[in-house]
């Protein structure tokens, strides 16, 4: 099965004619051209009407091809097919709209380490195409250029570049949850290690509660626990930790260290780090970035001011990525 790609770009082409964006500024006219797809010089998208040989499928979505090899294309707003192969061997898939869309994909079997994933769709969502290469690293995906024919015998799957630890620290508002959940979109697995309260009695906080909750994947597990070090143990998915500020407040709370011995507090610090060097799952964990604001009016206020800084500090020194987020861009560090 040959796949011609004569566009890969959102309907109105990246850039878009006459959008003056960040996006759309910095590129020629015609960088990338509205998506058009076309199979073996026969069969074009959507598949309705498909030669002798082609088997159509997912509501015109899908293609197997005489050769056997399966072909899925997902454009923005579409699920996961309920109908079709049992796996795919190519996807081209719209990644701006819900990229943990692909980690659906993953969970069910339909795509797997050998299924090639290439990117469509693309526009003015993303800010460049050196961000867009950014992520796709992540998911395990690629972006081809206009024109470009995959030859499905031939295809090569894209390597995700999970790292085993990332550390990600930024302020208040800073982006930091939301590029932390962007890392691990395109899993088929994660658990969310949620570390805070929830909200009960406190209105305003149960909203942020509810937001963090409505913009997770519905297919993630969610784990609340300050157990954090017993949690990295015995993970067997990848696991989101939010947050680690939100975490060592409460294990104040937990030894009255607010004004008491504050040594328990140091002993759980080193339980985590220990868990942290030898995790056997990929872990993605957001901390706030202490030292840049004034310093605490109070004594227990500059306690957990130091404590966590020195708690980020460790945990980047056993991190093979970290960066600083600020308004929702990362600086890698």
């Amino acid at each position: 099965m040959k796949v011609l790609l004569s566009g890969t770009a959102g309907e109105a082409g990246w850039p878009a004619s006459g959008c003056r964006c960040a996006s759309c500024a910095g590129l020629a006219p015609g960088h990338r051209r509205p998506f058009e797809l076309i199979v073996d010089g026969a069969v074009s998208f959507p598949f309705a009407d498909v030669p002798p040989g082609y088997a159509a499928c997912a509501g015109g979505r899908g293609l197997t091809g005489p050769d056997g090899t399966a072909l899925l294309c997902l454009p923005a707003g579409h699920g996961v097919p309920p109908d079709g192969p049992s796996r795919y061997d190519v996807v081209l898939i719209d990644l701006l709209d819900r990229p943990e869309r692909l980690g659906e994909l993953r969970r069910a079997g339909l795509a797997d380490e050998a299924t090639r994933v290439v990117a469509v769709g693309l526009d003015h969502r993303i800010r460049s195409e050196g961000e867009l290469a950014r992520r796709l690293r992540l998911w395990g995906a690629v972006a081809v250029p206009d024109g470009t024919v995959l030859e499905t015998g031939a295809a090569q799957a894209a390597s995700r570049s999970l790292v085993r630890r990332a550390l990600l620290l930024g302020g208040s508002r800073s982006g930091k949850s939301a590029e932390a959940e962007l890392r691990l979109a395109a899993e088929p697995c994660v658990t969310y290690v949620a570390t805070g309260p929830d909200g009960a009695g406190d209105g305003e906080w149960a909203a942020r509660v509810r937001a963090h909750r409505t913009r997770r994947p519905a297919h993630w597990d969610t784990v609340e626990t300050t157990d954090l070090a017993g949690t990295i143990r015995s993970a067997t998915a990848p696991l989101l930790i939010d947050g680690l500020g939100t975490w060592l407040a409460a294990v104040f709370d937990e030894h009255g260290a607010w004004e008491g011995d504050r040594a328990p507090v140091a002993g759980r610090c080193d339980e985590l780090v220990a868990a942290w060097r030898q995790a056997q799952r990929p872990i993605v964990a957001v901390s706030d970035e202490v030292g840049m604001g004034v310093v605490p009016a109070t004594a227990s206020g500059r306690a957990f001011r130091d404590a966590l800084g020195r708690l980020n500090e460790r945990l980047a020194a056993e991190s093979e990525y970290v960066a600083l987020v600020v308004a929702g861009r990362p600086l890698e560090l």
